[in-house]
C-alpha cells in the first residue's frame, strides 16, 4: 500500500452545529507515503458542503513542505467559525506526520 492515513484533532469553538455532535474537530488525511502528498481528506464540520470544501483545499498539499500553505489557504478561502479550529487540527495532522516519518527513519535505523 503506498498511502497511510493520519488524522489531526482541535477544539470546536462554541456555538457551532458541529459542537452538539462532536467535542473536537477532526481532520483525517489519506497520504502518499513517498512524496507527503494529500490524496484524499475528510473533517468533521456539520455540513456535507463544508466537508467537501476543506477536502478540495487540502487535497494535493504535501505534508513534507510544511503547512503554511495549507495555513494560508484556510485563512483566505474558509470564512466560518470553525477557521482557528481547522487551523489547529491541520497543525496537528502535520505533526502526526512528521511522528510517522520519523518512526520511519527510527524503525530503518533498528
Amino acid at each position: 500500500m503506498n498511502t497511510v492515513f493520519i488524522a489531526g484533532h482541535a477544539r470546536l469553538p462554541s456555538g457551532m452545529a458541529a459542537k452538539n455532535i462532536y467535542e473536537t474537530l477532526t481532520i483525517t488525511a489519506e497520504i502518499d507515503k513517498k512524496y507527503g502528498v494529500i490524496v484524499s481528506a475528510s473533517c468533521t464540520l456539520a455540513t456535507e458542503h463544508g466537508r467537501q470544501f476543506i477536502e478540495f483545499l487540502l487535497r494535493g498539499h504535501s505534508l513534507a513542505d510544511g503547512v503554511e500553505n495549507i495555513i494560508d489557504e484556510i485563512s483566505t478561502h474558509y470564512r466560518g467559525k470553525a477557521g482557528n479550529a481547522l487551523i489547529s487540527a491541520v497543525k496537528d495532522l502535520h505533526k502526526q506526520y512528521l511522528l510517522y516519518e520519523n518512526s520511519l527513519t527510527t524503525d530503518k535505523k533498528k
